[in-house]
């Protein structure tokens, strides 16, 4: 599955934003299981929108720094 560029580059933001609201949602609602759920939810979207987002960071920052030629080609 393709998704175009600017959706792509958003979703790690996305996510973080999904779960901040989650954790405020759990915060607010004083439901029982709701506010669990949404407790848990919440903690596990934040956390994988930041891996996401030091994940992509280190990759280009690494893409960066990496010389495109073969090591033979430096000779």
């Amino acid at each position: 599955m393709w998704i175009s560029r600017p959706i792509y580059e958003l979703l790690p933001y996305l996510y973080m934003l999904v779960g901040a609201g989650l954790l405020a949602a759990a915060w607010l609602v004083d439901a029982g299981i709701w506010s669990s759920l949404f407790l848990v939810v919440g903690a596990l979207s934040l956390m994988g929108g930041l891996v996401l987002w030091l994940r992509r960071k280190d990759y280009r920052t690494k893409q960066a720094e990496y010389d495109s030629r073969s090591l033979d080609d430096k000779i």
